[in-house]
């Protein structure tokens, strides 16, 4: 059984991204792991993100990509409180991370998950507990 794991932002666009076949290919198969034996988590701002990111940069229809965000949305979600946003900035300080993504570091950390898939950030890095894996290496 996989671990409990934190999904990034990018990993999400990746399972919507067609330029990018072997990522695509990828990120709809850790998804569709996470899902099944439900062990995925994302975050609010993750949720926003993917949004965003999918409906500007790869032109997906607005209503596709919200119904995209509720099928997310069937992962766990955390909800990040002002102690989190405090948290993010000391991850910021402490470790070099910008805010955003201190910010999803802190959300996996609290969500318990030993795992963060993400290809934005240092693949091996460990950061609280926190195990960051690029699934695409």
């Amino acid at each position: 059984m996989p671990a409990r794991s934190f999904f990034d932002t990018n990993v999400l666009v990746y399972a919507d991204d067609k330029a990018s076949p072997a990522k695509q290919r990828r990120a709809v198969e850790l998804v569709a792991e996470h899902r099944r034996v439900r062990t995925g988590v994302v975050s609010l701002q993750v949720l926003q993100e993917y949004f965003v990111t999918v409906t500007r940069k790869l032109h997906v229809d607005a209503r596709v990509a919200r119904r995209k965000v509720e099928l997310l949305a069937e992962f766990d979600v955390a909800s990040p409180g002002v102690p989190d946003i405090l948290a993010a900035i000391d991850l910021h300080r402490l470790h070099g991370l910008s805010f955003w993504d201190g910010l999803i570091v802190r959300a996996a950390q609290q969500a318990g998950c030993s795992v963060l898939f993400s290809e934005d950030m240092q693949d091996a890095r460990e950061i609280e507990g926190v195990q960051i894996v690029n699934p695409f290496r």
